[in-house]
């Protein structure tokens, strides 16, 4: 994670510094495709209610982000391959006794990552219309602390708790202000997707789904 972490601050630094040389601004704005709403006519059902909108953006991430997830738990548990990942991660030696190709199947799972860490750019970029270097890196932390939440190496685990951090941190920004009386805005909804994760570390660090585990010596 440290190592990770300090390749990150070097990639966004080079791509920083890139973009400045070039034209002179890092900001990257105006990109999305689908700008439209879907007008919801809730007046029609209640005079009540107003007529609601939605994002084409928004269906088009949802939608996006379930196939992923879906198909990601579908790879790691129903293909040779994600049992391969599996083996691999509990032990390493075996797997290789069992004639897997340990140096493959690590080269595999980083590729998945990444690029699913490409395309949750890509679906953050068309949400926001707004991309710099510097989003991956809150973005990162954020995704280890829904996998430390769920449990490391319990992949349904780390859906729930990106589900369970993004959820609690939209209910933070909108009602901060009013649960302190006004003393924290929805800047600080960041913090709570962290002392979610010291809370986590310091109770159940093996995760809401994770299983604790006892090495033998």
């Amino acid at each position: 994670l440290i190592s990770a972490i300090g390749v990150s601050f070097l990639l966004q630094d080079i791509v920083r510094f890139i973009a400045d040389l070039k034209t002179g601004s890092f900001l990257v704005t105006g990109i999305s495709l689908y700008n439209e709403n879907i007008i919801i006519k809730s007046s029609s059902i209640w005079d009540s209610f107003d007529d609601a909108f939605l994002k084409m953006n928004s269906i088009i991430v949802l939608a996006v982000a379930v196939l992923l997830m879906i198909g990601l738990d579908l790879f790691i548990n129903r293909t040779k391959w994600g049992v391969a990942m599996r083996a691999v991660a509990q032990d390493r030696e075996t797997a290789s006794l069992m004639s897997i190709n340990v140096s493959k199947v690590i080269a595999l799972t980083f590729f998945i990552g990444s690029a699913l860490g490409g395309g949750t750019g890509v679906l953050f970029a068309q949400q926001y219309g707004t991309i710099d270097p510097y989003i991956g890196f809150i973005l990162g932390l954020k995704a280890f602390t829904a996998a430390v939440l769920g449990g490391i190496g319990n992949v349904r685990g780390a859906m729930f708790g990106g589900l369970f951090i993004g959820v609690l941190e939209m209910f933070s920004a909108a009602n901060l202000g009013i649960i302190t009386g006004g003393n924290f805005g929805g800047e600080y909804k960041d913090v709570v997707a962290f002392v979610i994760l010291i809370t986590i570390l310091i109770f159940k660090p093996e995760g809401l789904f994770g299983k604790a585990v006892k090495e033998k010596v």
